[in-house]
């Protein structure tokens, strides 16, 4: 009855703030089409003046006799100049409302600009300009460029051009530019912004040339624009998506004069929170929740108070004694659960019981299936050492280096369960180092001190061995030759065994723990340095097991603890 009350509460809840939020975002989304609708008639009758004062001077005469002259002498240029500047003024109010500006460039070197404040720039720097040459390239056409900053504004601007052209023989005698600064461009659609409401002009090279936030003025949206593209190819009033690391709804309108798109943001989060107050629904229905709850607590309590008394039984047994039974008393219902509760605890009992049982014997598994994994490279690269030795004429090493790693492979392949004292472990160990130093020479030197009092303690197979194979190849990458020194002795009651080398050391953070260390391959035996403090831990318990030290550049120390035993121990026991 709880969960029943909980679960329709909080689906009310949701489901009347999902179709809240639903109808008002279908509502906000139809606005603001209207909205961007507006704001596109804004910039194509700028679109418009732009062609209209290009179409006027493209027919002036006196403009192009001007752009097209000689130099003449100084009165007739005086006049020359007086009279594109009258046409000029006679067109420029076309534009001049917008706060944009009118650039004429002639191929003879005249450069004539209407608002010199507004873009003072020269003929040189217009002459060579790179939105002058894509002008030229495609005379015909009005193009619209984005300049982020120049030597002569540092002001981001949206430059409209057009190359003037002869009709008949098609040649250029001019360019036109109308340069307008972003802050005028942006008083198109800045009162229809807002901190959750967003308005971006992209071009068809994904660059955001006009926003409402500045510092969105000239970063690459090629996602936004990709997104943007689909909503007008699929006709949608708008699309949810996630750009900037934000959820939006976008809304889109292409300027085809422009070969732009203006791109409306709605942040999602902000919008929802100032519409709706979440907090505050949740509250009341949180309280509905504890009131029908109370109530159902109150008529249940009154039916239910056997069950409790076996309830408070459980929780007894769970925190004390996991062995003792319920009392079977109180109602039927509390009876019959109790019988079944006490018939689980016999049957869990058993099945705890053949569950660890089961896990010792998987470990144990495990463990076999690793040592038996003999790394091929290792059998192949010792036997081809074998075979250069016979060939050199060195048969006593080649036959001692065969001894040695006969003994090697019967001891890892033999059964992993039994236990062999400290003096075989060292003797393997020796035989190792033996295969290693034939093979690779004596710079990496082993010195062994081991207490006698020790030689007759038993310890679980192939512990020691992988130890001394991370030293071999991996401590000594950086230095070329050092010392593994192998030290066994009694200590507090325990047997100490370390392995120290003075190789390369590594960073560390404090003492060895089995989540934090990074396992090698090793070259030998599949067993490894984690599979050695697992499997102490497995035995003995948790307050043996492997410690490492390590400092980079000062070489690794490696304490293997294990109670001090002299009889033969089966690890699965």
């Amino acid at each position: 009855m709880v969960i029943s009350i909980v679960a329709v509460s909080l689906l009310i809840t949701f489901s009347s703030i999902r179709v809240s939020s639903n109808l008002f975002m279908d509502t906000f989304s139809i606005t603001n089409t209207k909205v961007l609708s507006q704001i596109k008639t804004r910039f194509e009758s700028y679109s418009f003046a732009i062609v209209s004062a290009t179409h006027e001077v493209q027919n002036n005469g006196t403009i192009k006799r001007v752009l097209t002259q000689e130099d003449e002498n100084s009165i007739e240029t005086s006049g020359s100049y007086l009279n594109i500047i009258r046409q000029m003024e006679r067109i420029y109010p076309t534009v001049e409302s917008y706060e944009a500006n009118m650039i004429v460039l002639g191929e003879n070197e005249r450069l004539f600009n209407m608002n010199y404040s507004n873009w003072p720039v020269s003929w040189g720097g217009l002459k060579n300009h790179s939105i002058t040459q894509h002008t030229i390239s495609e005379p015909s056409k009005l193009q619209y460029h984005f300049i982020s900053s120049t030597s002569f504004t540092d002001k981001p601007m949206i430059v409209a051009t057009k190359a003037l052209m002869e009709r008949s023989s098609g040649e250029i005698y001019g360019v036109l530019y109308f340069p307008i600064r972003e802050e005028q461009l942006k008083a198109f659609y800045e009162g229809y912004t807002s901190k959750e409401n967003e308005v971006l002009l992209i071009n068809e090279a994904g660059k955001i040339v006009s926003s409402n936030k500045e510092e969105m003025i000239g970063v690459d949206a090629i996602d936004v624009l990709n997104l943007a593209k689909e909503v007008e190819e699929e006709e949608l009033e708008f699309k949810d998506v996630n750009v900037f690391d934000t959820e939006y709804m976008l809304m889109s309108e292409y300027l085809p004069t422009y070969n732009m798109y203006l791109v409306n943001l709605v942040d999602k989060n902000v919008v929802m929170d100032n519409l709706v107050n979440t907090k505050e629904i949740i509250m009341i229905s949180l309280g509905i929740v504890l009131i029908a709850v109370l109530i159902v607590f109150l008529i249940s309590r009154r039916m239910t108070n056997s069950i409790s008394t076996l309830v408070k039984q459980i929780s007894t047994i769970a925190k004390h004694d996991f062995n003792k039974p319920v009392t079977e008393t109180g109602g039927y219902e509390a009876r019959k659960i109790a019988n079944a509760f006490n018939f689980m605890l016999n049957e869990l009992q058993d099945y705890v019981g053949i569950v660890v049982q089961a896990q010792q014997k998987q470990r144990n598994a495990e463990l076999s299936a690793l040592q038996h994994q003999i790394n091929p490279h290792f059998l192949y690269n010792t036997l081809a050492s074998v075979k250069f030795m016979v060939q050199q004429g060195k048969k006593e090493k080649a036959t001692d280096m065969i001894h040695a790693l006969i003994s090697l492979l019967q001891n890892a392949l033999s059964n992993i369960d039994q236990t062999i004292t400290v003096e075989q472990e060292i003797k393997e160990l020796k035989n190792y180092v033996l295969i290693n130093q034939a093979r690779y020479g004596d710079r990496i030197r082993v010195n062994y001190f081991i207490s006698p009092e020790c030689l007759d303690y038993h310890l679980p197979k192939l512990i020691l061995q992988p130890f001394i194979e991370n030293a071999f190849f991996h401590a000594f990458n950086e230095k070329k030759e050092g010392f593994i020194q192998i030290l066994v002795a009694l200590k507090d009651g325990r047997l100490v065994c370390e392995i120290v080398d003075n190789g390369d050391g590594m960073e560390m953070k404090g003492n060895y723990m089995k989540e934090d260390f990074k396992e090698k391959r090793h070259l030998f035996s599949g067993i490894g340095v984690r599979n050695v403090h697992e499997r102490i831990q497995l035995l003995y318990g948790e307050e043996y097991g492997v410690e490492m030290t390590s400092a980079k550049g000062e070489g690794t120390r490696v304490k293997v603890e294990l109670p001090p035993q002299k009889v033969q121990v089966a690890s699965g026991t």
